[in-house]
Formats: C-alpha cells, structure tokens, sequence
C-alpha cells in the first residue's frame, strides 16, 4: 500500500478517510492532503500513492483532466472520484477515463472502506483491468443516419440516447420507417424487440455502476434511463434473477473472495 492522495479543500472528505485509518487494514496508510493540481501532480511522481480520492472542482485545473493527467503518470493509480454531481455526463465522462469509483457526498466512512476494500483487496493495483467501461462513446452530434442501414443507426441512437426517454416512433422516424415497420425490421435483425434491446442495454450500463460505486439505486436507475427506481429493479431482477442490491453484494464478495 502506497497511499493516499486527497486532492480536494473540504474537510469532510478528509475526516472521513482519518476515521476508516483507525479500525481497518489502512491504519497504517500514509495520506496526503492537495488542493492544487500542480503540486498534486508533483505528489503523485514523488510518492505513488494507491489511490486518488479527488473533488472534481479543483482550483486550478478541471477533475477530470487533473484525473486522466495523473493516470498517465501513474497507470495503477486508482482514481476515485467524491463529488456532490450526479449529472449523467459527469459521470460518463469519468467512466470513459477509467476511474475506478464515483462516490457521492456526504460520503458515508462505510461507503469509502467498501470502494477502499474492494479494490485492494481485488489486487487491482497489481494489474490493469479496469472496472469501467474504458470504451469512448460518440458524442450525440456524431450520429449519422445511414438509411441504407436503418436498424444499426437506431442501435447507435440507443447507445448515444439510452440515459434518455426513448421511445420506438422516435427511433423509427429517425430512419423515416413507420413504427409497426421499424418495430418488425429491428426484430428480425436483433432477435429481439425494440424495446427489450434498449432495456438489456441500460441494465448492462447499470451493472457496470452498480459494480464500481456506492451510489443509491433509484441514481442508478436514473442515470441509466429507468423511469423509477422500482420499474428498475424490477427490470433488472427479470433479467438477473436477483435485485440489484444483492447483484452488488455478489460483485463485492466475489471480489474480495
């Protein structure tokens, strides 16, 4: 264990790491304590902590950057983010850098010794594989309708629009189809209806946070387009077999296993 890196000015995020050091296998955890990014990046070359428990307000140079900036330095640094933001961008944009966790304030102690937990624990910063989607997703504008290939445009629509309502006439009048039309075509080439691809997508986009942060469920299910958190978990226990709290009881036990 190398460490860990506060690069945020609130004291409650500071307080709340000193409280886990004293009942738990970090006690012995050195801990630093930044607020500007200069000086944290120098940190992060002379110490090589383990984790990265970053505001995505910094004074001087924008989170996120300041995040992907002290990856390059350091690969295995975990970066986990501890933010008052729920904003579905916000969020997307930490996945695709690759941070590990997304935890909200007021940050429970319990809360950061599980994410704390896991990802020693798991022997990530021993290898690479990370626990977000590093994949980039097309930005909204750069979606180009292909009529020559209406069904595969409207699954780029689902991937870019998922977090979003959605409903099958928009999709079918994007590519200039009737409904009952569009509806049978995407069938045929999906094997599943419109409405079942779409719902499968936002419950894979869902277990990936349900995975990788301690956020509340009906956030989750609000990020990931889900009307309710109910309509949710109801969606997700169809398809899993188990509610996505006791998905992410399994994902944090099998990890640390």
């Amino acid at each position: 264990m190398n460490g860990i890196l506060i690069m945020d000015d609130d004291r409650e995020t500071w307080e709340a790491v000193q409280s886990i050091k004293e009942n738990s296998q970090f006690m012995d955890t050195p801990i630093w304590k930044e607020e500007m990014a200069n000086k944290g990046i120098e940190l992060i070359k002379e110490k090589r902590p383990a984790f990265l428990l970053m505001e995505l307000s910094l004074p001087d140079m924008d989170g996120i950057e300041f995040g992907k900036k002290a990856k390059e330095i350091h690969p295995t640094l975990h970066v986990i983010v501890v933010t008052h933001l729920q904003m579905f961008k916000t969020v997307q944009s930490c996945m695709n850098a690759g941070f590990s966790a997304y935890l909200l304030k007021p940050i429970a102690n319990g809360e950061l010794l599980q994410t704390l937990d896991r990802l020693y624990t798991a022997r990530l910063l021993h290898d690479s594989l990370p626990y977000l989607e590093t994949k980039k997703e097309p930005d909204a504008g750069e979606l180009e309708t292909d009529l020559g290939n209406p069904i595969q445009t409207a699954i780029k629509f689902i991937h870019l629009n998922y977090h979003k309502p959605i409903h099958l006439k928009e999709a079918a009048d994007l590519v200039y189809l009737s409904p009952s039309y569009f509806s049978r075509l995407f069938k045929e080439e999906t094997g599943v209806t419109f409405v079942e691809f779409l719902t499968d997508y936002r419950l894979e986009k869902s277990k990936h946070l349900l995975k990788i942060t301690v956020m509340p469920i009906e956030t989750i299910a609000n990020l990931t387009g889900f009307g309710s958190a109910a309509y949710f978990a109801t969606s997700f226990k169809r398809k899993e077999g188990q509610t996505p709290k006791e998905y992410r009881n399994m994902c944090t036990f099998s990890e640390t296993d």
